[in-house]
């Protein structure tokens, strides 16, 4: 029997396809960005210093972005977490959700905005927190994306009744 609290709204879970393709994207730069400072260098050692460390923190991120996307987004009725439990913002510390066309938010996603300012946190291409706003999206679809910010919006606007 399952408990009303954590029992799971929505879920955002990216697809293969766009996960295959956004770390590749990532890791095709880094591996090029180092191909390029390995076999046609630069006349001056900063500048290939440059490119070895751009193309070593592309293929870190392109690591990260692979692990934070097999994980995926949980919406239940305390919290939006990630499917590991690690909180990404409590729903009774969201003050708005901002999904316009004009919003500075991730692609196919949407912006919380929280009444109290929170640590910074990032899972590339799946969501990141600074201060009073978290931005979740990137490699999540747009309708997945649209639905878990309804469905937050109208929770907050119940709570706020």
């Amino acid at each position: 029997m399952s408990d009303a609290k954590t029992e799971i709204l929505a879920r955002i879970v990216p697809s293969p396809a766009r996960r295959i393709f956004a770390t590749g994207v990532l890791g095709v730069l880094g591996v090029l960005l180092e191909l390029l400072a390995f076999l046609r260098p630069p006349a001056a050692l900063p500048l290939q210093l440059m490119l070895v460390a751009l193309g070593a923190v592309a293929l870190v991120l392109c690591l990260r972005l692979h692990a934070a996307t097999g994980r995926g987004l949980v919406l239940t009725a305390e919290a939006l977490s990630d499917a590991d439990g690690r909180v990404v913002a409590a729903l009774d510390e969201i003050r708005k959700v901002e999904r316009g066309v004009f919003a500075f938010k991730p692609s196919n996603g949407f912006v919380l905005h929280l009444k109290d300012s929170k640590p910074g946190a990032w899972a590339p291409g799946l969501w990141w927190r600074m201060g009073r706003r978290v931005g979740v999206g990137g490699v999540i679809s747009g309708a997945e994306g649209r639905a878990m910010a309804d469905l937050i919006a109208a929770t907050i606007a119940r709570q706020d009744r």
